[in-house]
């Protein structure tokens, strides 16, 4: 359920069923969904008290928060010495404001670097960088002062790392599924770093980390248990996607979920959405979503929806190439032991 859906009047599932939402004075639905989060935390260990346990949770108010804006505002951020009568508070709102949070490949990547190096503790994983950073003048406790010549070689090395990136990108992360183009979103050696935290100071894989955190921030201990990730860059013709054409992505039915998928657009050179778009995905929770008759979904992805079909598309920008995000929420057999295969993306004729 995403955080845009009313937090008192929610549409809401459990698994993949429908059910009535609760009616009574004062009912919000982050204060019930927290509520079952911890009588099942406590079944579980009554069931089994020395096994551990993984819970997701994820309030939906946090993420859109709309009618949270409300509540939100009734803080007070004052000097103690003003407690007993404390001035008003200034709220900015931001909600049109464009944060660029995409990565930078110029010399400025190098001054946020040091930021973090300066307000972060080294921990042990960290340490085959630290004698990295310190020849090019970045170091805990000194002050980051490149002259001119040594910004336009960090300039020029960005811009490097950037094009070194993209081509690991480009030459592909190991299939799911031979013959088809979906990979999952981490590499086999990313994962099993991730899974220690790095512990391991004998392996420490720079370049698969550089290529996947290009990709998206994430910290994942446990690949598939929660959700899973897979991408596509290419139709099945093995062509980019081009935000100018229209393609057809067939999600086959039974989808192996217990709660839902969803298939995203992502820009193709940031990584990041696509700036001024109507809306960036649509899952199988999505309201109006048409089915086909034996149960599985046509997601459209074009500049234009083709006609009819408004409820199944996710729109692109006809002036640069895309990338497909597909997540599966609380993934299930059939997708690991590849009886159910997510098919490729085809191309079709915009009508």
């Amino acid at each position: 359920m995403g955080g845009e859906t009313d937090q008192w009047a929610p549409t809401l599932y459990h698994g993949m069923n429908r059910i009535e939402t609760p009616h009574y004075p004062g009912y919000h639905f982050m204060t019930d969904m927290t509520g079952h989060a911890i009588e099942w935390m406590k079944f579980e260990k009554s069931l089994t008290p020395d096994k551990p346990f993984f819970m997701y949770f994820a309030p939906g108010a946090v993420h859109a928060p709309h009618q949270s804006v409300a509540y939100g505002k009734r803080i007070k951020i004052y000097p103690l010495a003003q407690a007993a009568s404390p001035p008003p508070s200034n709220f900015t709102d931001a909600f049109d404001t464009i944060f660029d949070s995409t990565i930078h490949y110029d010399a400025t990547f190098y001054r946020h670097l040091d930021r973090v190096v300066q307000n972060e503790p080294w921990l042990q994983r960290d340490r085959a960088m630290i004698d990295q950073l310190k020849t090019i003048g970045i170091e805990k406790g000194r002050p980051f002062n490149p002259d001119k010549a040594t910004l336009a070689i960090l300039d020029g090395a960005a811009r490097e790392a950037h094009a070194l990136l993209a081509q690991r990108y480009e030459a592909g992360f190991p299939v799911i599924n031979p013959g088809i183009r979906w990979f999952p979103a981490a590499m086999a050696e990313m994962v099993k770093a991730t899974q220690s935290g790095y512990g391991d100071p004998n392996a420490y894989p720079v370049d698969v980390r550089g290529v996947t955190y290009t990709l998206g921030f994430t910290g994942i201990k446990r690949i598939g248990t929660a959700q899973f990730y897979l991408m596509a860059n290419k139709d099945k013709d093995g062509n980019a996607f081009d935000g100018g054409s229209t393609y057809r992505l067939t999600v086959p039915p039974n989808a192996p979920v217990r709660q839902y998928w969803s298939a995203t657009v992502y820009d193709r050179e940031t990584h990041a959405l696509v700036k001024n778009m109507p809306r960036a995905s649509i899952a199988l929770i999505s309201p109006a979503l048409a089915k086909n008759a034996n149960g599985s979904v046509d997601v459209y992805l074009g500049p234009k929806a083709p006609e009819g079909k408004n409820a199944n598309w996710v729109p692109t920008d006809p002036a640069g190439k895309f990338e497909l995000l597909f997540r599966l929420y609380g993934p299930e057999k059939p997708l690991f032991d590849h009886s159910w295969k997510l098919l490729d993306v085809e191309k079709v004729t915009a009508q």
